[in-house]
């Protein structure tokens, strides 16, 4: 059994920072001289002195790089502040050396006052086209040659854009030390367990309580009904790995989920998206029960911890097992939905990730996955960015390219929200949430709104908020941006107004964007009402519940960490 967190951004760059550090350190000899820097020293001190201070000082999270800006054409202005130089400039040169079409370029990088004469900065540098890395340790200026541009696409965007630059803000003996530290999450033993769970509590501020012996509750089958709630977390081993990074990176505390199910003869399923089958291929499906649960106690060797969440009484009433069951077996045999993994949690233009994550980085991991395996980034974003834009086959750059050419930026583009009604080539994709919320869907636990709502992203939220009163929920990045909802019940026709208030919070390294919710009424039983937020577009539009049925109801949903 797979973990819903198959391939989590950060994962890549991790892979990818390996292998560059191989590279990099093999065909460049260090030299150090002195005074020197404590710090830079520490590794080569005794263990039980240097590591607990540089645990202290570093973490995984140092793997990271920040994006300091875009090194342009005939512009030497950008100045930024490095770990070892605190004064550093950039500037692209263009140069036709290879005597190609478009010729080639070189980037020029000053570095000067550093902290110390024993450390070095690392860098990564990218175009939608390419990345390389490179490092200083001597103050002077320095060069990075391009010996030629993949053809017109990209010398026309660095022309435009120039080369992006980021910085391993953690510095040369930082970046390996947090790189040692990620390795033993993804190790199957106690050492990794217990890294896993440091991890989340330093980094989430996660508290682990020791629960009261026994510490498995035994539920008999008998009590486990159709539409239940498996919650899973794994904190050992490969996807203990994998699920510790992701819930970093999403603020969620689960990395994996499934539904029961009960047959028309009452014998009891498992339905979810994100099962191993035989070919080692991730895909949906509906096991009996006894093979799960079999499964999770003497199979999963990443220690899973499993929580039974139960449908709340009046939703199980709502609850239609034969459509659930319908949508269940459509669904089966079908892929994991690797095609809107990654978008579920990406949902304003900014304030999506804990930093130093950003736009930037997201964008130059996916272009360096689009060259190490093109198969799999088109799984994971290039066919979902395709749909975004309304286009077809386009590969990474293309789209890159596209989304400049329409004055979008790259954030806005990642949080456009994914459809339901979307098609894939290999289908219709459902992560291992999505396809639970879509059976909720089918199953009317969303009525009489289901057709406003896309399970994967829950930008806005809508709830009940008393008699002919609805109140509606969302976020913004734009601090400035007014809590106002102008509605009426022709679109595009907005007769009435309503003003509301907002708030916003800090979570660790994470700042909420600007939260709103806003009060409409009063507003006529069983009616469309179409409205938008702020006072601008999109458009929304909501159906109030009829007055002759009384209805009790929540809807959950994910607005990134802000959820």
């Amino acid at each position: 059994m797979a973990s819903c967190s198959s391939s989590p951004l950060i994962i890549t760059f991790i892979i990818i920072f390996v292998i560059s550090v191989f590279t990099l350190f093999g065909h460049k000899a260090l030299t150090f001289r002195y005074p020197f820097d404590p710090i830079d020293i520490l590794p080569i001190l005794p263990k039980k002195i240097s590591w607990p201070i540089l645990n202290s000082l570093n973490s995984p999270v140092d793997l990271l790089p920040t994006f300091v800006g875009s090194a342009s054409y005939g512009n030497n202005s950008l100045e930024w502040k490095g770990a070892c130089f605190y004064e550093n400039t950039a500037w692209l040169e263009f140069n036709n050396k290879s005597g190609s079409e478009f010729g080639g370029g070189t980037i020029h990088i000053k570095v000067n006052n550093a902290h110390s004469w024993t450390c070095m900065d690392l860098y990564v540098f990218a175009t939608p086209y390419r990345v390389t890395w490179d490092y200083y340790f001597l103050s002077r200026e320095h060069t990075l040659e391009i010996k030629e541009w993949e053809g017109k696409a990209e010398y026309e965007y660095v022309k435009e854009k120039g080369v992006s630059i980021f910085l391993m803000q953690a510095g040369m003996i930082g970046t390996l030390q947090a790189l040692w530290d990620v390795f033993p999450l993804f190790t199957n033993t106690g050492w990794g367990e217990s890294s896993n769970i440091a991890f989340l509590k330093k980094h989430m501020q996660a508290s682990f309580e020791q629960r009261p012996q026994p510490w498995v509750t035994n539920i008999t089958i008998e009590e486990i009904h159709s539409g239940d709630f498996l919650a899973i977390s794994k904190i050992r081993g490969r996807w203990g790995g994998f699920e510790t990074l992701e819930k970093w990176v999403t603020g969620a505390y689960a990395g994996h989920t499934a539904v029961c199910l009960r047959d028309s003869e009452g014998k009891l399923w498992v339905a979810e998206s994100g099962h191993e089958n035989e070919e080692g291929v991730d895909i949906i499906a509906v096991l009996p029960w006894e093979e799960w649960w079999e499964y999770e106690l003497t199979k999963d060797d990443s220690n899973p911890h499993i929580a039974l969440l139960p449908l709340h009484p009046n939703a199980r009433a709502k609850f239609n097992n034969t459509a659930a069951w319908e949508y269940a077996l459509s669904m089966a045999n079908q892929t994991y939905g690797y095609h809107n993994m990654i978008f579920s949690w990406i949902d304003t233009i900014d304030k999506n990730y804990p930093p130093p994550l950003d736009a930037h980085l997201v964008a130059s991991v996916m272009t360096v996955w689009n060259h190490i395996q093109p198969s799999y980034a088109a799984n994971l974003w290039n066919e979902a960015l395709n749909k975004r834009l309304g286009t077809e086959g386009l590969e990474l750059p293309d789209i890159l390219v596209e989304t400049e050419k329409r004055g979008m930026l790259f954030d806005q583009l990642l949080m456009i929200p994914e459809q339901d009604d979307w098609v894939y080539s290999d289908g219709k994709s459902t992560s291992c949430v999505a396809f639970i919320l879509e059976l909720y869907k089918e199953a009317g636990l969303f009525d009489p709104f289901a057709s406003s709502i896309q399970v994967t992203e829950f930008t806005v939220h809508i709830s009940l908020a008393g008699e002919a009163h609805m109140r509606v929920s969302w976020v913004t990045g734009d601090q400035s941006s007014p809590s106002i909802v102008e509605y009426g019940t022709s679109s595009g026709l907005y007769t009435s107004r309503a003003q509301g208030d907002s708030s916003s919070y800090s979570y660790m390294f994470y700042c909420s964007g600007k939260i709103h919710h806003t009060v409409i009424e009063p507003l006529e039983p069983n009616t469309i009402y179409f409205h938008r937020c702020g006072g601008e577009r999109p458009e929304f539009k909501l159906k109030t519940p009829p007055a002759q049925l009384p209805i009790t109801f929540a809807i959950a949903g994910d607005l990134g960490q802000t959820g």
